[in-house]
């Protein structure tokens, strides 16, 4: 019987070590920090150029613009701005500001391999993210007022939107200096070279025709895969 409760809990031990490697996405530094410079100035650190850390000052771990607005005259009508900060490298963390003009959008896009919190500073937008398959596709949504905080999942499809006559501005962290962007309509319809439109057409039952159309705004510079 002891034998048996020993093995039992050497496999949840084992269990949740392997549960900790699995929910890391960046790997853990080996050093205090390692902060970012061009590859001929560096030092080769933990599978990046570093900066001499007796070289390394405050001002590396600090950065300055995110009072100011951004140009959201745009598709889209909207505008991010990351912080670059040179001491965020091997962290883990980025930060980012983003307006909106009224009926401005980030638009349906994933993360691949961060999930983000965003706060809002000013206006209204609506925010909202859609489960995998595994959850019949469901959308998590919720208007946001200054002050609110909503959490949308690594990987997970998600979107944010100016409802508000004003203009908006938002906050943006993420568990990633890199978290990757993948917006899906530029992704679907923007592909370089692009996808078949036959097989796009069949995949979101539209006619051939709204896909080349589809194509022309998301890449108006590519051809179209002959049918």
């Amino acid at each position: 019987m002891k034998y048996l409760s020993q093995c039992f809990l050497a496999k949840i031990i084992l269990l949740a070590l392997a549960s900790s490697f699995v929910s890391c996405y960046d790997p853990s530094p080996l050093q205090d920090y390692c902060v970012a410079v061009p590859e001929n100035n560096g030092v080769f650190v933990n599978g990046e150029f570093c900066k001499d850390p007796k070289l390394v000052t405050s001002d590396d771990f600090f950065a300055s613009g995110l009072n100011i607005p951004g140009n959201t005259n745009n598709r889209l009508g909207s505008f991010v701005n990351p912080a670059n900060i040179p001491g965020l490298n091997t962290l883990g963390v980025g930060i980012a500001r983003i307006d909106f003009a009224p009926g401005g959008q980030i638009p349906p896009h994933i993360h691949p391999r961060a999930s983000e919190i965003i706060l809002v500073i000013k206006g209204k937008l609506l925010v909202g993210f859609v489960s995998s398959n595994d959850y019949n596709y469901t959308l998590f949504s919720k208007i946001l007022y200054p002050g609110d905080v909503f959490v949308h999942p690594i990987g997970l499809v998600q979107f944010h939107a100016n409802i508000g006559k004003t203009n908006a501005v938002a906050i943006g962290a993420v568990g990633s200096q890199n978290p990757g962007y993948i917006s899906v309509g530029d992704a679907v319809f923007g592909s370089k070279p692009p996808i078949d439109p036959k097989i796009l057409a069949k995949a979101f039952a539209l006619d051939i025709n709204i896909v080349r159309c589809l194509r022309k705004v998301f890449s108006p510079q590519d051809d179209i895969v002959n049918d």
